[in-house]
């Protein structure tokens, strides 16, 4: 264990803009005796984190307050019930909180261990997009190979994981964007088919590339209006699930088709979850997936890097909608 008894940390003073987030010292967490004590080397943004910051999102009962919901670095100490890792290890990890500092105390099961060849920053920006892409399109979405899937925002942290899963997984890809650089992004990344939604309908895209079939599954982090799109694009039987909602959590929906289609449509929220499933998610990733990764078949998309003192600017970015990837924070 470290002698020192402070650590720098980023927090959130208030709710609100960016400048919300300021440097601080807090103490050192502890790690129970089902966790692992991390020291932080690189932790990930992403958009529950400004959620956060802006007072819509608050931690679960008994996270910590600290924005921050994946890291990667090198574990300084074990809880007593803790017997896979040890000092020394190289881990990533996904946690409820905190990752915005120099330590954290994760659960031993939302821990996995830094695939080979990857950076810190790289393997810190694999935990909460891996976690959530598995479990809502291969879980709840049942993707199957020889599927169509689509994903809505192609290009962000969640779109380029799922686009390069899907298609490692034998999957058609459609996905929407709102430019030309990020089209590009996202074909080659493997995307079969991208709609640049400011200038085509991904209805009627989706219809044409499936012969007017539809796709199976789909993944939606807009909500909104793109409901009622949705379910006009989707397949007999089709699955649409719901991780957010940046166009809206409300608006009127034509549940006929729902009923005609057959169509699911479920979400999920990550954050809340118990440490078990987490812990099976975490598992099923290192069997499933982290071998691609150590093949190079698939990687992290990397979009801009800032120093744990700048995460202001970090989050600034995300809310330009400018980022092709995972924006990351050096903690080192």
């Amino acid at each position: 264990m470290t002698n020192t008894k402070k650590m720098k940390a980023v927090e959130i003073t208030e709710p609100g803009g960016p400048k919300a987030l300021s440097l601080c010292q807090r103490d050192i967490p502890q790690a129970a005796p089902h966790e692992v004590l991390i020291a932080v080397k690189a932790a990930g943004v992403n958009r529950p984190d400004v959620l956060q910051r802006m007072g819509a999102y608050p931690p679960p009962k008994d996270a910590s307050d600290l924005p921050g919901l994946e890291v990667a670095g090198i574990v300084e100490a074990v809880g007593d019930d803790v017997t896979r890792f040890r000092v020394g290890d190289a881990v990533c990890a996904l946690t409820a909180g905190g990752g915005y500092a120099q330590y954290v105390s994760v659960d031993a099961g939302s821990v996995l261990p830094v695939p080979a060849g990857l950076t810190m920053t790289q393997a810190a920006a694999l935990p909460e997009t891996f976690f959530t892409v598995w479990h809502n399109v291969f879980e709840r979405g049942a993707l199957q190979k020889g599927e169509v899937f689509l994903v809505h925002g192609g290009s962000s942290g969640i779109g380029t994981t799922a686009i390069q899963l899907a298609k490692a997984f034998g999957a058609t890809v459609i996905t929407t964007v709102g430019s030309g650089e990020k089209a590009d992004a996202c074909r080659q990344l493997g995307a079969d088919h991208v709609v640049e939604y400011h200038e085509e309908d991904f209805v009627s895209v989706a219809k044409q590339v499936t012969d007017g079939r539809g796709v199976d599954v789909i993944l939606d982090m807009v909500g909104g209006d793109y409901i009622n799109r949705n379910y006009a694009c989707a397949a007999m039987d089709g699955r649409i699930v719901q991780i957010a909602f940046l166009g809206g959590a409300k608006t009127e929906a034509d549940f006929s088709k729902l009923m005609m289609k057959r169509l699911t449509h479920t979400g999920s929220t990550l954050r809340i979850r118990p440490l078990e499933v987490k812990a099976l998610l975490a598992r099923q990733l290192e069997e499933h997936v982290w071998p691609m990764i150590e093949e190079v078949r698939i990687a992290p998309v990397m979009d801009m890097i800032f120093p744990l003192a700048e995460a202001w600017r970090a989050h600034e970015r995300m809310e330009e909608g400018a980022h092709i990837g995972k924006i990351v924070l050096d903690v080192a």
